[in-house]
């Protein structure tokens, strides 16, 4: 049932260094793809002003209950079943919207279909979170990150390190803009996005 991975528990902290800033504010934040669930119960039990709304597909769910019961933290809420692909997003207010290595494991078109819904979710104001490897002017920042590439695309085709520039035009379409790209451990980046508008 609880999985584990060792790369949350190794980008918390520096994850954490940052979203403490751009979520300092009281609300529900909605995580897109919880995977595991480290994630959701550390932040929320960092940032105790927070009440984090976990989201997968149903098959991640069995994990991110285990931690969350685990954690008997009362900040983290039950998983909703949220698959990019549909149109159906939840209705709630959030504040905020943060996901960590969702969209190199994503065909591109799920890519464009979550920065939509993002989009259509946050409120003006609002920030955006996303965590993991890009590509810029489209060369990749390390050999680390073009032989994680590999990897995904003989995985799944569909799938790789995406180019910032690629989603930094659909935050744009989506009502967003970017403040902050923010260098990471092992060659990765915490990009910052604010909805515009009141």
């Amino acid at each position: 049932m609880k999985q584990y991975s060792q790369s949350c528990d190794e980008n918390r902290e520096a994850i954490l260094g940052i979203i403490r800033d751009v979520f300092s504010g009281p609300g529900r934040i909605l995580e897109v793809g919880s995977g595991t669930g480290q994630h959701a119960v550390y932040f929320a039990e960092q940032l105790p002003h927070l009440l984090w709304q976990t989201s997968d597909l149903a098959e991640s769910h069995a994990s991110i209950d285990a931690w969350r019961v685990e954690s008997g933290l009362d900040n983290v809420l039950p998983p909703l079943v949220l698959d990019v692909n549909e149109s159906t997003w939840p209705a709630q207010q959030y504040v905020g919207v943060f996901s960590a290595n969702t969209v190199h494991i994503m065909g591109w078109n799920a890519v464009e279909k979550m920065f939509a819904g993002i989009g259509r979710l946050l409120p003006g104001g609002a920030n955006f979170c996303l965590y993991g490897p890009f590509n810029y002017e489209g060369r990749f920042s390390s050999a680390s990150n073009m032989h994680f590439d590999g990897w995904l695309k003989d995985r799944d085709p569909q799938s790789g390190v995406r180019d910032f520039e690629a989603v930094e035009a659909l935050a744009t379409a989506a009502g967003m803009v970017l403040v902050a790209d923010n260098e990471m451990p092992v060659n990765n980046r915490l990009l910052v996005w604010r909805k515009t508008g009141a």
